[in-house]
C-alpha cells in the first residue's frame, strides 16, 4: 500500500487530501472517492481507506471539505446548497489536481447526499455511488439524535476530541452540523431532485441502529433513482458500518464496485 498526501488549490480555499493506492491495482481503474460526515476529516476514516483500497484494488482518494481537518477555515456556516455545491464546487478541483477522469464515489452520512449530487452533476463520469448511513429527507430521528450530541458537547472533553482532528476550527465544525440541521429552513430538505436524475448504479449501505436515521433513508434512496438501486441493512449496526462492521462494508462495496 502506498500513500500520498496533496494540497488541492480549490475556488474556495486550500484543502487536504490523502490517496490509497493497493499494491496490486489495476493501472487506471477509475478510483474511489470519499465524502465524509458533518463531522469527519480524513484522518476520522481511520484505516478505512487502506483496507477498502486492497479489497476492491482501487485507488482511493479522500480530503477534507473546505473547514475541516487539515483544509482552510470556512469563513461562512453552510448554506441551504452546500450538499448540491459541495461535488460542483471542490470535486473538480480535486479531479483536476490528481488527473481523474472516471470515478466511483462513495460518501458517508451527509457525505452520502453530496456523492448522490456530484453523481447527478456528472453522469457521464460517475460509474457508480454508494452511499452509508445516507439521510434522504430531515427526519425528527435525524434531528432528534442531533439535538443529543450538541448536548454531548457541552463536556468540554468532546470537543477536545473533535479538535484533534479539526484544530481550532472545531467550533465551526460542530456549528455547521448543528445549526444547518436544526435550524427551520432546512426542515422541507429532501434528496429527492437529485436521486431523480441519477444514471448510474447505487448502493444504500444503513445500519438498523443508526441514531441519526431509520431504514427509511435508504428506502427512499433506492425507490427513488431510475438507476439499478441495491440497498444493504446491517443488523445491530449504529451511524458508522465502516468502522462497526467493516468486514461487511468492505465485502459490500467490494461486490457492488466489481459489477460496475
Amino acid at each position: 500500500m502506498r500513500t500520498e498526501d496533496v494540497w488541492i488549490d480549490a475556488p474556495q480555499g486550500r484543502l487536504f487530501a490523502r490517496v490509497w493506492r493497493p499494491s496490486d491495482g489495476e493501472a487506471g481503474s477509475p478510483p474511489i472517492i470519499l465524502f465524509h460526515d458533518s463531522l469527519g476529516a480524513v484522518s476520522l476514516w481511520r484505516d478505512f481507506p487502506g483496507q477498502l483500497a486492497e479489497a476492491a484494488g482501487r485507488t482511493v482518494i479522500a480530503y477534507d471539505r473546505l473547514g475541516y481537518g487539515r483544509s482552510d477555515p470556512n469563513p461562512h456556516r453552510p448554506g441551504a446548497g452546500f450538499i448540491r455545491e459541495e461535488g460542483r464546487i471542490s470535486l473538480p478541483a480535486l479531479r483536476a489536481r490528481l488527473d481523474v477522469d472516471r470515478m466511483i464515489l462513495f460518501g458517508h452520512s451527509v457525505g452520502g447526499g453530496m456523492a448522490v449530487a456530484a453523481a447527478a452533476a456528472f453522469p457521464d463520469d460517475v460509474l457508480g455511488v454508494v452511499t452509508e448511513s445516507a439521510q434522504a429527507f430531515v427526519e425528527d430521528r435525524t434531528l432528534a439524535g442531533i439535538r443529543d450530541a450538541q448536548k454531548a458537547f457541552a463536556d468540554p472533553a468532546q470537543m477536545e476530541r473533535l479538535a484533534r482532528h479539526h484544530g481550532d476550527k472545531a467550533p465551526w465544525v460542530l456549528a455547521a452540523w448543528t445549526g444547518t440541521w436544526l435550524d427551520e429552513a432546512w426542515q422541507d430538505w429532501s434528496l429527492e431532485a437529485e436521486l431523480r436524475r441519477l444514471q448510474c448504479p447505487i448502493l444504500a449501505i444503513h445500519g438498523d441502529k443508526d441514531e441519526f436515521g431509520s431504514e427509511l433513508h435508504p428506502e427512499r434512496i433506492v425507490s427513488q433513482v431510475p438507476a439499478p438501486g441495491e440497498m444493504l441493512l446491517i443488523q445491530d449496526c449504529g451511524h458508522v458500518p465502516h468502522r462497526e462492521k467493516a468486514d461487511l462494508v468492505l465485502a459490500a462495496v467490494t461486490a457492488f464496485v466489481g459489477r460496475l
